[in-house]
């Protein structure tokens, strides 16, 4: 026995010690048991400790051989205090050995070579969130968790879906050889790395985006704009077909255009010039401005007609107006669906765009301009620059069709467990799109899917700081993707996992509807306090620990932990490209002298030029890493004989 219970306030309970604690290791959370002989046992951790006097949290209790955590009965004063047994023990952190649907995290740091095995449908059924600060080992702790899930056991969840979003791309090293550990096993990744591409580049098709996608990456800032995006989508698969109607259809938009500035009682020079610069971008076959106007006794072009006399007159408005009219159609034209054009490119968008523009009168109305014309000038630039990449794709596919070809590995012939999109090489604005675009592609097959359910897809963001905020899409688009997927993904089967350093700025929502917590070294104020207010469950002792882990180390909590839990996780092999820049390297290195390169580089010039070669330039290869973790440190755990033996 321990000693005896002195006090009890709240879950907190202060034993006078009978043992002389001098001659023992360190207690601090270790377990200990109040037995009395109601035939319940009150489970506690011991928080602190002196010579005389241990404080102990009451963390659950043991009923008919079932751990449930919290505070429910408190002990007695005449309980019986005793150190918890090997078979208690495992009540709380589970069996040694891996059973079916567990998989190994790491080791207590608190009972000596006892092994973390979590429950699988308890941790990876439900978001989560894995928290820490530079150089605390996060990057290491998310690939050692996931080896360990795909070649820490022989049961291997082959029809599992990982989409990695890797801000720095630094996880391929960790996860490139899973097909040599398991044929059946395959990785495969996209970059964005246009120049030189060392894998397939990331490719979205135009055609599968749709308002809400477009209004992201065109950067709406009004509901406003959203009608435009949509007649712009309506128009885009008629405005690329060639059949008669789409070409009716084409020459009623542009007419109606036209007669809008023919009528407009501007002056006649100006409705002039906006006639041709409408024909000009805007034609057909059938109409355009040397498409002849026939009159009894001569024939002219629809140019020739918008000819002003010597008064700033157009003699021949009345004509132009009613040949304008006789190309307005009236009644709705349909157009089959076999003569529309699904597949359609950036450009494409671009025009329709125009189009649409147009027939919304955007030349008539400043504010019709103003609020569309930004959204052509993105659309344009988005088209014409290097971003054009992608949102181009070789081949006709439909949604579904997308995502099945995103998780086939062609050059292993087999479906990849983990797909990484190394989105390194853009700037954080189109790559929250992106991202963005992708998991909401993922979240609606999901949501389609027959049973509901019947498969998973895990969106696993690094960094994800960045990504997922609390931007405007709510008063945009009435959500947030990743804020709906918090909400509702479970039931379809779609998880988050957020990886960052700063949980501070990341979306409220999405932090709440996490389950389950890897929490790393954390030393923001900021952020220890957002921890304490958001996270469930978690306690001031818990939050100031945080701020002394030895990187590698965490504390984890939530539904797949029955208790917070101290450990330390395997360090992977091999590990992601997340070290820091070695200085001493780095600084000391001794580089050749400045001369001796330039004598280098002319006499490789010299024998270009006698080749008759074009110039070479040379690009020095690289790596481009992450934020930085340094070597795990071995813990060394108290001595396991603390624990009672049955």
């Amino acid at each position: 026995m321990l000693g005896k219970i002195e006090e009890i306030i709240d879950n907190r309970v202060k034993i006078q010690l009978n043992i002389d604690i001098s001659e023992q290791p360190n207690l601090i959370n270790l377990h200990v048991v109040f037995e009395d002989n109601r035939g319940k046992k009150i489970v506690g951790e011991i928080a602190e400790a002196n010579k005389e006097i241990m404080i102990v949290n009451i963390v659950g209790e043991i009923n008919n051989g079932v751990f449930l955590s919290g505070v429910g009965l408190k002990p007695s004063f005449k309980s019986n205090i005793r150190m918890i047994k090997l078979e208690e023990l495992e009540m709380i952190y589970g069996k040694q050995q891996l059973d079916f649907g567990y998989t190994n995290f790491g080791t207590s740091n608190v009972y000596e070579g006892y092994k973390i095995n979590v429950p699988i449908n308890d941790f990876f059924n439900t978001h989560f969130s894995i928290l820490g600060n530079t150089g605390s080992g996060k990057s290491c702790a998310v690939a050692s968790i996931f080896q360990k899930l795909y070649t820490g056991s022989e049961n291997v969840p082959l029809n599992s879906s990982l989409f990695f979003f890797d801000a720095y791309g630094e996880y391929t090293h960790a996860f490139e050889n899973l097909h040599e550990k398991n044929p059946k096993l395959s990785y495969k990744t996209y970059t964005t790395n246009i120049i030189e591409p060392e894998t397939e580049i990331l490719r979205i098709p135009v055609w599968l985006l749709d308002v809400d996608d477009l209004a992201l990456l065109l950067d709406a800032t009004t509901p406003n704009q959203l009608p435009i995006i949509e007649k712009t989508l309506k128009l885009v698969p008629i405005l690329t077909g060639s059949s008669e109607k789409v070409i009716i259809r084409k020459n009623d938009i542009i007419a109606r255009a036209l007669q809008d500035i023919l009528l407009s009682g501007m002056e006649s020079t100006k409705i002039r010039d906006q006639v041709m610069g409408v024909l000009t971008k805007f034609n057909t076959p059938t109409l355009n401005l040397e498409t002849p106007i026939v009159q009894p006794g001569y024939t002219r072009t629809f140019r020739q007609c918008l000819f002003i006399d010597k008064t700033g007159k157009m003699q021949e408005m009345e004509l132009v107006v009613e040949f304008v009219r006789t190309y307005i159609v009236e009644d709705t034209l349909e157009i089959p669906p076999d003569e529309l054009n699904p597949y359609y490119n950036l450009n494409d968008l671009e025009l329709a765009m125009d189009f649409a523009l147009i027939s919304e009168g955007i030349l008539k109305s400043n504010k019709v301009f103003d609020n569309a014309n930004v959204m052509s000038v993105r659309l344009h630039t988005l088209a014409t620059g290097d971003n054009r990449h992608y949102f181009s794709y070789p081949k006709y596919v439909t949604r579904d069709q997308y995502i099945e070809d995103l998780l086939w590995d062609e050059k292993n012939q087999t479906k990849a467990q983990i797909i990484n999109f190394n989105i390194n090489y853009i700037d954080d604005r189109i790559a929250k799109v992106i991202t963005k675009i992708l998991s909401r592609m993922i979240f609606l097959k999901a949501s389609t899917l027959k049973p509901r359910g019947s498969r998973a897809f895990h969106i696993v963001i690094e960094e994800a700081h960045r990504y997922v905020q609390h931007d405007n899409d709510i008063e945009l688009l009435g959500y947030n993707i990743f804020e709906r997927i918090s909400k509702e993904g479970r039931k379809y089967g779609v998880f988050l996992v957020l990886i960052t350093q700063r949980p501070s700025e990341l979306s409220d929502t999405c932090v709440s509807q996490c389950m389950n917590f890897l929490i790393l070294r954390t030393l923001h104020p900021v952020d220890l306090q957002y921890i304490k207010e958001m996270v469930p469950n978690i306690s001031s002792e818990i939050v100031l620990q945080l701020k002394n882990l030895k990187p590698g180390n965490c504390i984890a909590f939530g539904s797949a932990f029955k208790v917070p839990t101290i450990m330390y996780i395997d360090i992977p092999n091999p590990r992601p490209l997340s070290n820091n820049v070695d200085l001493e390297n780095v600084w000391y290195k001794k580089e050749e002298p400045i001369q001796a390169q330039n004598n280098q580089y002319q006499q490789v010039q010299g024998i270009i030029q006698n080749q008759n070669q074009a110039p070479v330039v040379a690009q020095s290869q690289g790596i481009s890493q992450g934020a930085g973790t340094p070597q795990i440190n071995q813990v060394v755990p108290i001595q396991s004989k603390y624990i009672q033996q049955a």
